[in-house]
């Protein structure tokens, strides 16, 4: 067996030089970041199971320490959803032991980055024939939010996206809205049509009544100023529904 001790040392105190080929007690996870980041590089994201990405990047925020643990377990944390874990609050974050602030921002602004890439790929394009990204955008900016949340897309004579806004913000259940104050920020704008969108925290994205309603209140009143509502979206985990396509609007 080979021994991990320090070498031993003469009487005079000099080190005796370690022989070609013997052990060293090195860290474990020596090399490892370098053999990750290289898989990564050359093979992109799907080279990397979740676990492993998410340890790549907690590298920039825990510069000597293995991580594959701490990744490991906020995986586990969020049933293994690496979107959960980077959609959740810095509040919730916070109560993970284990992650200090700099670790809770790393993982923030991987959502942010996420969420800026899909609203790049919308912006400035005609929503009507950029509706799978549309729907993209939506879901990265709404599918996990804790509570429910309003927004408007406004778009332009030719339907190119020109402004997306949140007009509220609400408890798990509502959010409230009001069709005046849509219709007035459309004018603001110069907009000629919009596209609603709300997300169902529950994840189910059944229209409600109320969503009925309000959906229609805010069609009549933006009808009156020659503004069309092309669609009323409600986001869910992973679906969508559409009031157009339900029949609804």
């Amino acid at each position: 067996m080979v021994s991990r001790s320090s070498p031993s040392r003469p009487k005079d105190g000099t080190a005796r030089p370690i022989p070609d080929g013997a052990a060293q007690e090195i860290p474990l996870h020596s090399g490892h970041r370098e053999r990750l980041r290289e898989r990564f590089l050359s093979g992109g994201s799907d080279a990397l199971p979740d676990y492993e990405l998410l340890e790549l990047l907690l590298f920039m925020a825990v510069l000597r320490k293995d991580t594959k643990p701490l990744a490991k377990m906020l995986l586990n944390e969020f049933d293994g959803s690496f979107a959960d874990l980077i959609a959740a609050s810095p509040e919730r974050l916070r109560q993970i032991e284990g992650l200090n602030d700099n670790m809770i921002a790393s993982l923030k602004i991987v959502e942010a980055a996420a969420q800026r890439l899909a609203r790049g790929k919308v912006f400035g394009k005609p929503a009507i024939a950029s509706w799978d990204a549309l729907l993209d955008y939506c879901s990265a900016r709404m599918a996990r939010a804790p509570v429910e949340e309003f927004r408007v897309l406004f778009l332009d004579r030719k339907n190119v996206l020109i402004a997306d806004e949140a007009q509220a913000r609400g408890t798990v259940d509502h959010a409230p809205v009001y069709p005046r104050e849509v219709v007035r920020r459309a004018l603001e704008l110069g907009a000629s049509a919009l596209i609603l969108v709300h997300n169902h925290p529950s994840g189910d994205p059944t229209p409600s009544r109320s969503d009925i309603v309000v959906t229609r209140e805010i069609a009549a009143a933006a009808k009156a100023l020659q503004i069309e509502v092309h669609d009323h979206l409600v986001i869910g985990r992973g679906n969508h529904a559409s009031f157009k396509a339900l029949g609804l609007l």
